[in-house]
């Protein structure tokens, strides 16, 4: 063989093209993982959430099962399913009470609506065009629902697929609580894997961000979670006291709106109605309770949020929101964890290091 060839063979491999290569194959590798498991993500990320959220709470319930973590988690996770599964069968209750006997006199032709009260007319704004809506309705209901078959097509169909959505929403928290459930079961693995990750990321600083995260998840539950349950709570005692229809149904519209920071909407179609048909006594009482729930956020949500992290109330409350809009539900955790964690490494950066970032935080 020829010292040419020789030479040749000896010759290193191009190591940028190497490097290219192996990136490029674990990035394929990366992408076609991500694409098997897209449809499990939502329900792996939910069940952490309440894995995090509620292992406080998980281990002192380990502490009165004298430490044995299977069957904690066991009972945790029926207590979990309980608190979501019961509600809505009261719910499913209180919803079928309330639409079969309209919907039998709807059948029949014997629905009719009362006339509006005379002080409808009188009110700014809304009143007029409301009281002729109702007496045009009160007069003869079929003409007047032919007059709004449009809208009322459009919104059936609105409400099929809502109710979809939230059927879909409801499955998935069952079976995030269960995935809950088998984490909770394995917590020290699974705190001991969400360490070493930690210290991947972000080194030797890798606990102080495993502790934000952690403590990010339940002050978002605290204090928007949390606070909206609240303010539901509150709101449907009112409701059931002043007897309006379907206060179940009610009771739900307002906690999904109270989580998106819009409760107060939905309190508005409530107030209109009870001035409409009870006395004026009742319903300035019932406005009343309805400023005390619509304010009662303010007083909890600093009291609750950002409670235990290291970061301002701002950032966790920006981010929450902010990641609800860009990616639902799921996004008022994410966005919160990301943008704290974010804060923590602008705050590192601009001071130099981690240390000297969180004693600036801290400040």
């Amino acid at each position: 063989m020829s010292t040419h060839a020789i030479a040749k063979q000896k010759e290193p491999p191009n190591q940028p093209l190497e490097t290219a290569i192996q990136i490029g194959l674990a990035a394929l590798l990366v992408i076609g993982c991500l694409m098997i498991l897209r449809p499990f993500i939502p329900l792996v990320i939910w069940g952490l959430i309440i894995a995090v959220a509620s292992y406080p709470t998980f281990l002192k319930l380990q502490g009165l099962m004298k430490g044995r973590g299977g069957l904690a988690a066991a009972i945790w996770t029926l207590l979990l399913l309980a608190v979501l599964i019961v509600p809505l069968v009261l719910l499913a209750g209180s919803l079928f009470d309330a639409v079969q006997p309209l919907a039998a006199k709807l059948h029949d032709g014997t629905l009719t609506i009362p006339p509006p009260p005379e002080r409808v007319a009188s009110w700014p704004l809304i009143g007029a065009p409301l009281a002729k809506a109702w007496g045009a309705a009160s007069t003869n209901l079929s003409k007047a629902l032919m007059g709004f078959a449009p809208q009322i097509k459009s919104a059936f169909g609105t409400m099929l697929s809502a109710s979809a959505a939230v059927g879909g929403t409801v499955l998935q928290f069952l079976l995030a609580i269960v995935v809950s459930g088998v984490v909770l079961a394995n917590a020290q693995a699974a705190e001991r894997a969400a360490g070493k990750l930690a210290d991947r990321l972000f080194g030797e600083h890798g606990a102080e961000f495993k502790q934000l995260v952690g403590a990010t998840i339940r002050s978002v539950t605290l204090g928007i979670l949390g606070v909206a349950f609240i303010q539901a709570t509150f709101a449907t005692a009112g409701f059931w006291a002043v007897g309006l229809p379907a206060t179940g149904v009610w009771a739900v519209v307002f906690l999904f709106a109270a989580i998106l920071q819009v409760g107060a909407v939905v309190l508005l179609p409530a107030l209109i109605y009870v001035f409409a048909v009870d006395t004026t006594t009742t319903a300035v009482v019932f406005l009343v309770w309805c400023i005390i729930v619509a304010l009662m956020d303010n007083v909890l949500k600093p009291m609750l949020l950002g409670r235990g992290v290291a970061v301002p109330v701002a950032v966790v409350f920006l981010g929450a929101i902010g990641g609800f809009v860009a990616m639902g539900i799921v996004g008022l955790f994410v966005g919160a964890i990301v943008l704290s964690v974010g804060y923590k490494l602008f705050l590192a950066w601009l001071n130099g290091t981690p240390a000297a970032a969180a004693e600036a935080a801290d400040s």
